[in-house]
C-alpha cells in the first residue's frame, strides 16, 4: 500500500464495506460490537487516521487551512500565535493550533494536524529532530518557526540569536559592567546560539564569561538567581521568563534593579511589557516571523528556504 491508508483499505482489511467503516468510525449505530472490534482492529493495524473535516470539506481539495503547533508554556508563542492570525488571513488562509503542554507531547500535536487536513503545518520553537521535521516535510509543508535547524524540506523562519545576545552584551559593556553573567536556556530552541554568541562577545571584550545553568521559564530564573556569584554586576538571560524569574528573586532578596544590577531579558514577550516588570530585552519581531512564515507556508516552491529577522534591542527598567 502506497501513500496515506484510506477507509477502503480499512474496509479491504476488516472485510466490509466502506460504508460500515464510516459507521464505525462515526460512531453511528448500523454495527454490531463484533465489527466494530474487527474494524478498530485493522484501522490500528493500517496506521488509519479518520479525517475530520471530511464532512466539512465536501468535495473541495482545498480546505485554506494552516496547522500551528506550539508550546503553552511560553509566553512569546502565545505573542507568534496573535500574529499569525491577520498574516493568514491576509493571505485568505484559516489557523487551526495544536498545542504542546506539559502532559501532551509534540509529536500528537503534530499529529491531530495532520488529522485535519491541513495544506501546510507552522511549528513554532519545535524540539523534534532534523530527520523527524524532515520525514514531516516529505508529507506535508513545512515552516519550522524561532529555531535555527537544517533539515531537508523544510523551510525556516528564525530571529539572528547569536546577533540578539551579542546586542545584549555589548550593551550592557557599554554601561562599564564587566561581570556579566548569562543563564542559559539548556536545550531550548536557540539556545546554543545565544550561549555561544555571549562567550565570543565577553572573550572579545577580554572578560571571563559565566554561564549559569537556567532554563525557559520563569522557575528556572529563579533557580538562576540563587546561583549567581556574588560579584556579578548584569544578567543577559535566555528570554524574558527567564528574566522576569530573576527580576523577581533578586528584588526580594533586597537588591536592587538596576541600581545594584541590571538584567536583559530576551523576546520582547507580552509579560516583559508589564509595569511592575518593565523588563528590557532583545526584541524578536513577531509581526515579521509570522509573516515570513505564512508566505512560505502558502508558498507553491517546496525548495526549502531559511528567513533571517534581526532583532532590537529594547530599553525599559532593568
Amino acid at each position: 500500500m502506497n501513500g496515506r491508508p484510506t477507509m477502503e483499505d480499512v474496509a479491504a482489511r476488516a472485510g466490509v464495506s466502506r460504508a460500515l467503516v464510516s459507521i464505525v468510525y462515526r460512531s453511528a449505530p448500523g454495527a454490531s460490537e463484533e465489527t466494530r472490534a474487527r474494524v478498530l482492529a485493522a484501522g490500528d493495524e493500517l496506521g488509519y487516521r479518520p479525517d475530520h473535516r471530511a464532512r466539512l470539506l465536501g468535495s473541495r481539495q482545498r480546505t485554506r487551512l494552516i496547522g500551528v503547533a506550539f508550546d503553552v508554556r511560553y509566553p512569546f508563542h502565545g505573542d507568534l500565535i496573535e500574529a499569525l492570525y491577520p498574516a493568514a488571513e491576509s493571505l485568505g488562509y484559516n489557523l487551526t493550533l495544536s498545542a504542546v503542554t506539559g502532559r501532551r507531547r509534540e509529536s500528537a500535536a503534530i499529529q491531530s494536524l495532520l488529522d485535519y487536513r491541513c495544506e501546510s503545518v507552522v511549528l513554532v520553537g519545535p524540539t523534534s529532530s532534523a530527520p523527524a521535521l524532515s520525514a514531516l516535510a516529505d508529507a506535508q509543508p513545512t515552516v519550522v518557526v524561532a529555531r535555527k535547524v537544517r533539515a531537508p524540506g523544510v523551510h525556516v523562519v528564525r530571529t539572528d540569536d547569536a546577533a540578539g545576545s551579542r546586542l545584549a552584551v555589548e550593551h550592557l559593556l557599554s554601561l562599564g559592567h564587566t561581570r556579566i553573567a548569562h543563564v542559559d536556556g539548556a536545550r531550548a530552541p536557540g539556545a546554543a546560539e545565544r550561549r555561544t554568541a555571549y562567550v565570543q562577545a565577553m572573550r572579545r571584550a577580554g572578560l571571563s564569561p559565566a554561564v549559569i545553568p537556567g532554563g525557559p521559564t520563569e522557575s528556572a530564573g529563579t533557580e538562576a538567581a540563587h546561583r549567581l556569584p556574588g560579584d556579578v554586576t548584569a544578567v543577559a538571560a535566555f528570554n524574558d521568563a527567564c528574566g522576569i524569574g530573576l527580576l523577581h528573586t533578586l528584588r526580594a532578596s533586597g537588591r536592587q534593579v538596576p541600581e545594584d544590577i541590571s538584567i536583559i531579558g530576551y523576546d520582547d514577550s507580552t509579560p516583559s511589557r508589564l509595569d511592575h516588570i518593565q523588563l528590557s530585552t532583545i526584541a524578536q519581531n513577531a509581526h515579521g516571523l509570522a509573516s515570513a512564515a505564512l508566505d512560505l507556508a502558502t508558498c507553491d516552491d517546496r525548495s526549502p528556504r531559511e528567513v533571517v529577522i534581526s532583532p532590537d534591542l529594547l530599553l525599559r527598567k532593568t
